[in-house]
């Protein structure tokens, strides 16, 4: 099956992501020839600097390709049917989900935030048994790993559950496996009272917009029952002072 990955930096992570270990070991840990690996640039101070790295990356086989989301932002809104005003503050935290979506060519995405990982002990089939859910559900919309090995968590949200996964509502932009043809749907006009459960600060975000969509279509989610995704929010302190003796751990923060 072809599969796009694609993961996204700004100011504030680029250094961490781009020139550390952390990125190649995500990729690998992922088990998969992909069509494409692709990097999207967003909000940075020095863009030529962070270009120069890279396309570094690019030569050593990190990555494919690089985008900057600024190129194709109205584009991809007015595609969507979207606006900066739609979105609100949601537009700084989901433009370069809804830039990479409509400019990706593969039948499969698999999204990872900057600041998520994968858990070093992942099963190695993970990613198959996400397409294949996927390839035999059009009601699974999006197939994600447990979050930070809360399985307890994810039992407890499910509807109904087999060998493999559990199925139920909810959607993370930390990470998702999603048909991208799904989500090249104008899909994000939708409003669910229980999407109010996100953060009042990210605005109408991708996230809050998707699981909307998803609730009022009585759409699931596939979690992955044998594998978990790690993630932590980056802080300045943490990004800058612990870099150097962060580059050689398998699962970086």
């Amino acid at each position: 099956m072809s599969v796009t990955f694609e993961t996204k930096v700004w100011e504030n992570d680029w250094k961490l992501i781009m020139n550390t270990s952390r990125l190649r070991e995500t990729i690998n840990l992922c088990h998969y020839n992909f069509d494409k690996k692709v990097l999207y640039i967003n909000n940075v101070n020095n863009r030529s600097l962070v270009e120069n790295t890279a396309n570094t990356m690019i030569e050593n086989g990190i990555i494919d390709k690089f985008i900057n989301v600024d190129e194709f932002s109205e584009l991809a809104l007015e595609y969507f049917n979207l606006n900066k005003n739609i979105l609100g503050k949601g537009y700084y935290y989901s433009i370069a989900e809804l830039v990479s979506i409509y400019l990706t060519e593969t039948k499969y995405l698999l999204h990872f935030s900057s600041d998520t990982t994968l858990a070093h002990e992942v099963a190695h089939n993970w990613l198959a048994s996400g397409i294949e859910v996927l390839n035999t559900n059009t009601n699974v919309k999006v197939f994600n790993l447990a979050w930070n090995h809360d399985y307890n968590a994810a039992k407890t949200e499910s509807e109904y559950e087999d060998s493999e996964c559990y199925y139920g509502y909810g959607f993370s932009d930390q990470m998702y496996l999603i048909r991208t043809a799904d989500f090249k749907q104008r899909i994000y006009e939708y409003y669910d009272k229980a999407s109010e459960r996100y953060p009042r600060h990210g605005g109408e975000s991708f996230e809050k917009k998707v699981d909307s969509w998803m609730r009022q279509n009585h759409f699931l989610r596939a979690t992955f029952k044998h594998s978990s995704y790690i993630h932590h929010n980056f802080s300045k302190i943490r990004l800058f002072n612990n870099i150097a003796v962060r580059l050689n751990r398998p699962n970086l923060f």
